[in-house]
C-alpha cells in the first residue's frame, strides 16, 4: 500500500512500515496544507493517510475522500511511543477502506 505520514509524525517511522511504500507530507511538498486540501492531494497518490490527529475524522467528511485514514493514539508523538503501535498499524492497513478511519492504540 502507498502510505502518507502526516507532518506531525517522525519521518523515520516510514522505515517501520515494512512492505509498504511510505512517504511524508513534507517530502511531498505539502507541509502546512489544511486537512481538507491535504486529503484531496493525498487521495490522488496514496491509499492510506497515517496521523495522530484525533479530530480529523470529526472535522472532515471522510466518505468524500478516496483515501483511508489510520489514527495512531499514542502517549506522545515521539518515535519510541509511535513505534509501539506499528504492529497494530500494519494489521490495520489491509483492513481500512477509503472514506473510513481506523484508530489504533489506546488513550
Amino acid at each position: 500500500m502507498r502510505v502518507l505520514l502526516d507532518e506531525c509524525l517522525p519521518c523515520r517511522l516510514t522505515r517501520d512500515l515494512v512492505g509498504h511504500e511510505a512517504r511524508t507530507v513534507p517530502e511531498m511538498g505539502w507541509a502546512s496544507k489544511r486537512n481538507g486540501e491535504l486529503l484531496r492531494l493525498a487521495e490522488r497518490e496514496f491509499d492510506v493517510f497515517l496521523t495522530v490527529d484525533r479530530k480529523l475524522q470529526h472535522q472532515q467528511n471522510l466518505p468524500m475522500f478516496d483515501i483511508a485514514i489510520v489514527v495512531m493514539l499514542a502517549r506522545t508523538n515521539t518515535l519510541l511511543d509511535l513505534r509501539r503501535l506499528i504492529p497494530e498499524v500494519l494489521e490495520a492497513l489491509p483492513q481500512v477502506k477509503s472514506g473510513q478511519a481506523i484508530i489504533v492504540g489506546k488513550q
